[in-house]
């Protein structure tokens, strides 16, 4: 990742509407509700959410977020990890694996022990080191797979 750089979003203030509405555009969620979370990630008493860009030349090119609970029934598995995504001209370069890696760093050293997430992918966290645990029922009523990661 040479020319690539992950930040937290704490230290791109300047540019969260920018931020927002990328998330947004990947995920078809309203800018406002990244926003509102932004605000949550920028309050030093908080542990989550946290949210975390990758750059390439100034442009964000890949994202990731780690908050409470991604919209499932186990509110009882958190943190979760969510909204990973990296644009499709960068895909297989090794810039999803930086992210996830980052973040398990990051939450290590805030003293988190285990991270979730959920996925329709199959094949692709496991390679990671993350473990398939279950199917679990989402907000929307989809079912998706939910993993952990034991970071200690």
């Amino acid at each position: 990742m040479n020319d690539y750089q992950i930040i937290n979003i704490n230290s791109y203030k300047e540019e969260l509407e920018i931020v927002a509405e990328w998330f947004s555009s990947k995920w078809n969620i309203n800018k406002n509700i990244y926003l509102e979370s932004f605000k949550d990630a920028l309050n030093e008493n908080n542990l989550i959410p946290c949210w975390y860009i990758v750059l390439n030349n100034g442009k964000i090119i890949g994202g990731i977020e780690v908050i409470d609970n991604d919209y499932h029934e186990r509110i009882d598995l958190t943190p979760n990890v969510c909204a990973l995504y990296v644009e499709d001209e960068f895909r297989n370069k090794g810039i999803a694996s930086k992210l996830l890696n980052f973040v398990i760093e990051e939450m290590k050293s805030k003293g988190i022990k285990k991270l979730y997430l959920i996925t329709d992918h199959t094949n692709f966290y496991e390679k990671y080191g993350w473990k398939y645990l279950f199917d679990v029922k989402c907000n929307d009523g989809n079912i998706s797979r939910i993993y952990s990661y034991d970071i200690f």
